[in-house]
């Protein structure tokens, strides 16, 4: 089996890298990070520079945890992408950043984290930067 990260370079996505690489030390599976750009933007702050990627590969390795990076975009809702790879990959878990947001905010723009706590069919687990993390 293996651990799913939904991964941003963000302050949230590092919370959850961290906690899926522990979870994923402690459960003695591989780690699957999801960084799935929107498709056909031009350019996208979502995608994980090839720096951060060998840096996170490291982490897993100090960690003695197998790692695997998808950077495959996304059209449509990024909440079917990460549910659709927790189920192809098989995931025992999946792994979230969430960044804090107004109610008016959730209301307007929904939230791909929301869509995947309620329609995951396997444990989600949501994690936050600590404060002041940048």
């Amino acid at each position: 089996m293996t651990v799913l990260v939904g991964f941003v370079p963000t302050p949230e996505g590092e919370a959850a890298f961290a906690a899926g690489l522990t979870e994923a030390r402690l459960r003695g599976e591989d780690l699957l990070v999801l960084n799935s750009p929107r498709g056909g933007a031009p350019v996208s702050a979502d995608v994980a520079p090839p720096e951060l990627v060998d840096r996170l590969s490291g982490e897993a390795q100090a960690a003695g945890v197998g790692l695997r990076v998808e950077q495959s975009p996304h059209s449509g809702d990024l909440a079917d992408t990460v549910l659709r790879a927790a189920e192809e990959h098989d995931a025992s878990l999946i792994v979230i950043g969430l960044r804090r947001r107004s109610p008016v905010g959730k209301l307007l723009l929904g939230s791909s984290a929301q869509r995947i706590l309620l329609d995951a069919d396997r444990p989600v687990l949501s994690v936050k930067p600590r404060p002041g993390a940048s």
